[in-house]
C-alpha cells in the first residue's frame, strides 16, 4: 500500500523513453520506422500482487522490406524500457515525473465521469477495505503532490531487485529473446532477491452491507459483490466459469433473459468471477426507481439456480458460448498473453483446449453447488435518492 502511488506513476514514466532513446519524440519516430510498432507500459493488480507489463508489438521480421531484424529491435526497446530508464543525477527524470504526475492526477480525479466503473470501484473499496487485494491500481490522488522523484526511483529499483520476471515472446524466436535479455539480467543478477508472489486469498464472509450514493444521473448504477467459499482451480474453476456464465455471462443467461428482457428492470446486467479473490460481481444499469426491484430480481434468479438445476438446454447453450470464447483465444496475441499469464499466476499450465474438455464435464448439480457457495457482502447503488446504511 505504501508504494502504490509511486508504482502506478512509474509505469507512466517508463513509457516516455529509455536511456537508449531518451526523448519521447525520438521514441515515437523509432517505433514509426519499425513499421508502426507500439510500446506499452501498464500496471495491474492481480489479487494481492502488482504486475508491471512492458510490451512491444509489431510486424514479424519476415515481413520487413529491407531485411531488418525487427525481433532484435523490439527486444532492445523492451529491455531498455524495463531496466534502463532515463536518469538525471541518480533519479528518474524529474521532468518525466512532473508531466506524468499531472496526467495521473487528471485520470484519478475524473474517475467519476464513467459512472459504471466508478460504481464498481466504490463497491470494491467497501468489499476489500484495507486488504492487500484492495490496493488501488492507479494509486491515490491525495499522495501525488508529495511524491518525490526519489520515491518513484525507489519503486523502480524495488521492481528490478525483487520482482518475479516473466518474458513472453510470440512471433519472435525464444532464443533471440534469451540472448537479448542476458546482458540486462547479468547487470542486475547480484542485486536481485525476488520475493514470493502473494498467494490468492478470498475475503472472509461478512454480514451484507448496503451503500447508496446520491447522484443526479440519467441512469442509476447497481453493483453487488458476493463472497465465495474460497479460491478454486482446475476443474472447480471450470465449474465456476459455467455457473457464472449461466447466471449472467452470456446473452442467454438468466439475468439477461429474465431481469433485463422479460422484466425490463435494467439496461444491462452481467455477472463476472475473479479467480484471484474468489469474488462474484453482478453489476447493472437501472432506472433510479427500479434499483431495489432490480436487486431483488437478481437475488431471486441466483436463488432459483441454487434451488433448482438448470435445464440441459441452458447448460448446453452456456457451454457452447464458453467454448467458442476459449477457442478464439488463439486469434489474438493479447488474448494468448493474457491466458498464459493468468495460468502462471494460478501455477497452472492448462490450455484453452484442456479447459474446453473440463467444461464439457460440468453438470447442472455442480453449477447449483458452485452458486450456492456465494453470499452477498456489498451492495453499492448510485441513485437520485441517496442515503447510506
Amino acid at each position: 500500500r505504501e508504494r502504490a502511488t509511486a508504482e502506478a506513476l512509474l509505469s507512466l514514466v517508463l513509457e516516455r523513453g529509455y536511456a537508449g532513446c531518451p526523448d519521447m519524440t525520438e521514441l515515437s519516430k523509432k517505433l514509426a520506422r519499425l513499421y508502426g510498432a507500439s510500446l506499452s507500459v501498464d500496471t495491474a493488480v492481480n489479487g494481492a500482487n502488482r504486475v508491471l507489463t512492458v510490451a512491444v508489438s509489431g510486424i514479424k521480421t519476415g515481413f520487413a522490406l529491407n531485411g531488418e531484424n525487427l525481433g532484435r529491435e523490439y527486444c532492445d526497446i523492451v529491455f531498455g524500457t524495463a531496466f534502463d530508464p532515463v536518469m538525471k543525477q541518480g533519479v528518474l527524470d524529474p521532468e518525466f515525473i512532473d508531466i506524468e504526475r499531472e496526467q495521473l492526477r487528471e485520470e484519478l480525479e475524473s474517475e467519476m465521469n464513467e459512472k459504471r466503473l466508478y460504481c464498481l470501484k466504490q463497491a470494491r473499496r467497501k468489499f476489500f477495505g484495507d486488504a492487500p487485494a484492495g490496493v488501488e491500481r492507479r494509486g491515490y490522488a491525495d499522495e501525488l503532490s508529495q511524491l518525490t522523484p526519489q520515491q518513484v526511483t525507489q519503486a523502480f529499483w524495488n521492481m528490478v531487485h525483487t520482482a518475479r520476471i516473466e518474458m513472453m515472446c510470440m512471433g519472435i524466436p525464444a532464443e533471440l529473446v534469451r540472448q537479448a535479455a542476458q546482458p540486462w539480467l547479468k547487470r542486475i543478477a547480484l542485486e536481485r532477491a525476488p520475493v514470493s508472489l502473494n498467494p490468492m486469498q478470498a475475503m472472509p464472509r461478512v454480514q451484507a452491507a448496503e451503500f447508496s450514493e446520491p447522484m443526479d444521473t440519467v441512469q442509476g448504477k447497481l453493483c453487488m459483490l458476493f463472497t465465495g467459499a474460497g479460491i478454486v482451480s482446475g476443474q472447480e474453476l471450470s465449474v465456476m466459469r459455467v455457473a457464472v456464465a449461466l447466471l449472467g455471462g452470456t446473452a442467454t443467461s438468466r439475468l439477461f433473459r429474465n431481469v433485463r428482457e422479460k422484466q425490463s428492470l435494467c439496461y444491462y446486467c452481467s455477472a463476472g468471477y475473479t479467480a484471484s479473490t474468489g469474488m462474484l460481481c453482478i453489476d447493472s444499469g437501472v432506472e433510479h426507481r427500479n434499483a431495489e426491484r432490480a436487486k431483488q430480481a437478481i437475488l431471486h434468479e441466483l436463488d432459483q439456480l441454487c434451488k433448482e438445476p438448470a435445464s440441459e438446454e441452458e447448460l448446453a447453450e452456456t457451454k457452447r458460448a464458453l467454448k467458442n470464447a476459449l477457442l478464439n483465444v488463439g486469434d489474438s496475441l493479447g488474448a494468448m498473453e493474457g491466458w498464459v499469464f493468468g495460468e502462471l499466476m494460478r501455477k497452472s499450465t492448462d490450455t484453452p483446449a484442456q479447459v474446453v474438455q473440463q467444461i464439457e464435464c460440468v453438470t447442472a448439480q455442480q453449477v447449483q453447488e458452485a452458486l450456492a457457495s456465494f453470499s452477498l457482502s456489498v451492495t453499492y447503488c448510485i441513485t437520485k435518492a441517496g442515503g447510506q446504511e
